[in-house]
């Protein structure tokens, strides 16, 4: 009683008093211009006749926007696929004993971190040029089976081989990251269990390092999504691609675009509302 006695003296005056937050006038000035300069940008591309919205709602579900629309998932599925497979692959390279792995993995990294992905569509698209054929034998000795190159890398070929090899560079690196913020101690404890170290990464390390690769996975999808625009350097007929096709006819550009930047923004949004259920599933008892 004496202690409450004491502090109830040690109060200062006014403290029972409500504390009223302290206005930031200059805060909702700025949140007001910024609010107002939305307004008039939106107010310009709704009424200005040039941006021509019933012709883009003439082409948003038309055919081969839908089909370029269905080019541009299957081109990043399949490439984040190949990504994050073989850089899962070159992550556990590079984090081997072995010098031969890690140098390896350390060199594919490097090289395709260097070149752009634009250089690399253009590379494996001419492959062909400087390798008509392509097969499988003995080395300086006979081959078993070989193929026209163009046969076997399509636009389609090209376009997964230099997304997703470029990809799986930058997912190696997330990989790597991720295994490596598991405490050492985890390790440790799965070898005392008598886990080999195989076992240890798949039931033990992996699952307490997606915490860590989620959220740089999912911002790399979202980019992967994007970057298969690129892809209209080699005209295979994604959705930027079969866009342009149409406005090269009737020379309606900006509605045209307007039509992808709609579907981009779609898909972009769908993708990251994926990501944050996907982080607060592997973010589950990561906070106290």
């Amino acid at each position: 009683m004496l202690k409450t006695l004491r502090y109830r003296r040690a109060r200062p005056a006014g403290l029972d008093e409500v504390v009223v937050p302290q206005r930031h006038l200059s805060r909702w000035i700025l949140a007001a211009v910024l609010l107002l300069f939305a307004v008039m940008i939106g107010e310009g591309l709704v009424t200005n006749p040039a941006m021509r919205w019933d012709v883009v709602g003439d082409y948003l579900f038309s055919e081969p926007v839908l089909e370029g629309l269905v080019t541009t998932l299957e081109i990043t599925v399949v490439a984040m696929a190949i990504g994050i497979v073989l850089g899962a692959f070159l992550a556990i390279m590079r984090l081997s004993a072995n010098p031969v792995l890690v140098a390896v993995s350390i060199g594919y990294s490097a090289l395709f971190r260097s070149i752009p992905v634009l250089v690399q569509l253009l590379f494996w698209f001419f492959l062909s040029a400087i390798l008509p054929t392509i097969g499988v034998g003995i080395p300086f000795g006979p081959v078993f089976a070989e193929a026209e190159t163009n046969s076997l890398i399509t636009r389609f070929g090209a376009a997964l081989l230099g997304l997703g090899l470029a990809e799986a560079a930058y997912m190696s690196e997330i990989i790597r990251a991720g295994i490596l913020s598991v405490p050492r101690g985890q390790s440790e404890a799965a070898a005392a269990l008598g886990m080999s170290r195989g076992k240890a990464l798949r039931r033990i390390i992996l699952p307490q390092a997606m915490r860590i690769i989620v959220p740089p996975t999912g911002n790399q999808a979202i980019s992967m999504l994007k970057m298969t625009s690129l892809v209209i350097a080699i005209s295979l007929p994604d959705l930027l691609t079969s866009v342009q096709i149409i406005y090269a006819r009737n020379f309606l550009q900006i509605p045209l675009l307007t039509v992808a930047c709609i579907w981009y923004l779609l898909m972009t949004g769908v993708l990251s509302l994926g990501q944050f259920y996907l982080e607060r599933r592997f973010g589950k008892g990561a906070t106290t």
